[in-house]
């Protein structure tokens, strides 16, 4: 890519034009794009198909369709998107996202048959998500979105009154028992060996009747089927039919790396409580910016929100130049 004498790189010459590039289509950048889609804006909405909850067979608490498939979710919001003028879909991973005059160039690979991709938008928004990482379990993605999950809010029901199990190693995990156990009184967090839990939450926790297991894990077991204990180090097994996971959580932003975005302590775009980011003309929804719950309905909020701020923005401002202005008459 040739790039002009201050250093910001030249549009190519075959890359599309829109006003809005919205990178990821989960919940968040699938209802930005549809609003800014129903606000006229010409829209390019690109993904990788790489869901954080593609293991998910179910969605809870989204209003009107609770209990339907993540991956259909998708699907239809995505078909509504795309029902629109100016809505453009592609498959794609985005690779690099640069400045350019008046704008950015985005790049992105193509996936799934796609071919790759130059687009040029007066505006970003990313919705790229996290990338998880399970607790190093030889055999917990077997369990995983069926008898194990990670979004309490988003599976407690389900779970209710079952013999669960909390396994994790972040410093949250206290808070978190506190959220399980509005679903169980039968509950163990399993530390596997780690000081995530204090003597004083231990304590705490045991007053409220929950178990703090710190003693390694070797797998988590089952048969036919469905989960049905924790095998720990010293080989004792302690029966539990299914639980909460806490993993490890990283944002998907590498395509960033040449912007010197500003990022929050945890890693994730710091943006104002509108979405903006330092970078002007970029903006970020969904959990690419703050750590919350990670149910399907708040993402998709935060995108629609963003999507109303960025609308707002790209109609300026209404000041009028003092030399313009025209005087009060007196009469």
């Amino acid at each position: 890519m040739s790039h002009s004498d201050d250093g910001t790189p030249d549009a190519p010459s075959n890359a599309a034009a829109f006003e809005v590039v919205v990178v990821g289509a989960g919940p968040a950048g699938l209802s930005a794009a549809l609003n800014l889609a129903r606000a006229r804006r010409r829209t390019l909405l690109v993904d990788s198909n790489r869901p954080r909850n593609a293991a998910t067979l179910h969605s809870h608490g989204f209003i009107t369709r609770d209990g339907t498939s993540p991956l259909e979710l998708r699907r239809l919001a995505r078909e509504e998107f795309e029902g629109y003028p100016g809505a453009t879909f592609h498959a794609g991973l985005v690779e690099s996202i640069e400045r350019a005059d008046g704008g950015f160039v985005l790049t992105a690979r193509g996936v799934r048959g796609s071919a790759d991709l130059s687009a040029t938008a007066r505006t970003v928004i990313v919705a790229t998500g996290l990338v998880e990482s399970l607790p190093c379990i030889p055999s917990i993605r077997a369990w995983y979105g069926t008898d194990l999950h990670s979004c309490i809010e988003c599976d407690g029901y389900e779970k209710a009154d079952e013999a669960l199990a909390l396994i994790g190693e972040s410093d949250d995990l206290a808070e978190r028992a506190l959220i399980v156990s509005q679903w169980s009184d039968d509950l163990i967090v399993f530390t596997n060996g780690s000081t995530a839990i204090s003597p004083r939450d231990e304590a705490g926790l045991a007053a409220r009747g929950i178990r703090v297991e710190r003693r390694g894990i070797v797998d988590v077991v089952g048969e036919q089927g469905r989960m049905t204990g924790v095998l720990l180090a010293d080989g004792e097994t302690i029966a539990r039919a299914a639980g909460f996971v806490r993993p490890d959580w990283s944002p998907a932003i590498g395509f960033l790396d040449g912007l010197g975005i500003a990022l929050d302590g945890e890693g994730l775009i710091a943006v104002d409580a509108a979405g903006r980011s330092s970078v002007p003309g970029l903006y970020a929804a969904g959990d690419s910016t703050a750590p919350g719950p990670g149910q399907l309905i708040v993402a998709a909020g935060q995108g629609a929100q963003v999507a109303a701020v960025l609308n707002r923005d790209l109609l300026g401002s209404l000041a009028v130049e003092p030399s313009l202005a025209v005087e009060p008459s007196l009469d």
